[in-house]
């Protein structure tokens, strides 16, 4: 999916004029409607959407951010490079195992939950 950076939308009175104040405003409302149009059209493609403006009568700035929608928490890990190295990280994960034996174990409010044999081993702490 392709990253877009934030779009940035900044009016200020340009002039002491009617004109200048109208067309500030015209140029606000015709932003605020492409931001409003954008925000519909990425909810459609999974990505998540925020934005706004702030200001006065005669200054505001309004600003957008999209971004894909993902999971902070997940981390993207690369295979091994060779056959060796996979067979090295094989042979530590059965070594953690061994040591930590994890088993599952329902809480008091249903949710299965990891517990270890050793401490240390829910922060990945396999080794002496």
């Amino acid at each position: 999916m392709q990253s877009r950076e934030p779009v940035v939308f900044t009016f200020s009175r340009a002039g002491t004029g009617r004109f200048a104040r109208c067309a500030s405003w015209a140029g606000a409302a015709f932003a605020l409607t492409i931001i409003a149009s954008a925000a519909c059209a990425s909810a459609q493609a999974q990505e998540v959407t925020s934005g706004g403006c702030v200001g006065a009568r005669r200054s505001f700035n309004c600003v957008t951010r999209w971004a894909p929608t993902r999971d902070p928490f997940i981390r993207s890990v690369p295979p091994p490079a060779d056959a060796a190295a996979l067979v090295r990280l094989r042979e530590r994960d059965r070594r953690w195992v061994d040591r930590c034996r994890p088993i599952l174990k329902q809480d008091r409010y249903g949710v299965l939950r990891y517990h270890y044999a050793m401490p240390g081993c829910a922060f990945g702490v396999g080794e002496d």
